[in-house]
């Protein structure tokens, strides 16, 4: 299992832990991250499920696809490492990875 921790804006930390190949999305679903609504449910359509990485994790992970960056427009206040985490599919790599919930999506 690969160890996710989310950070929401009020600085509570969510750890859990994520098998590979599912979204960073369904993790924090299935985590009860309740800032991650994931209301189109990972079609990448919506935006509510906005995470922010840091710089090392943001190179560290696929780059967004056309579709993903389009849709991140529409977000609140997006910053240079935000992305969809229904687009973001867990890998063996990220094992310790923190994951920002912005304060837009409470």
């Amino acid at each position: 299992m690969i160890k996710l921790t989310f950070v929401q804006a009020d600085g509570t930390q969510v750890e859990t832990d994520a098998s590979p190949g599912m979204s960073v999305m369904q993790a924090a679903v299935n985590a009860g991250v309740d800032a991650i609504a994931a209301e189109c449910g990972g079609a990448c359509a919506c935006g509510t499920c906005h995470c922010v990485l840091s710089q090392d994790w943001f190179g560290r992970v696929a780059a967004p696809e056309a579709d993903e960056v389009d849709m991140l427009e529409f977000v609140i206040d997006p910053q240079p490492t935000s992305r969809l985490s229904c687009q973001v599919v867990v890998t063996e790599d990220m094992h310790g990875i923190t994951i920002r919930v912005p304060a837009s999506q409470v």
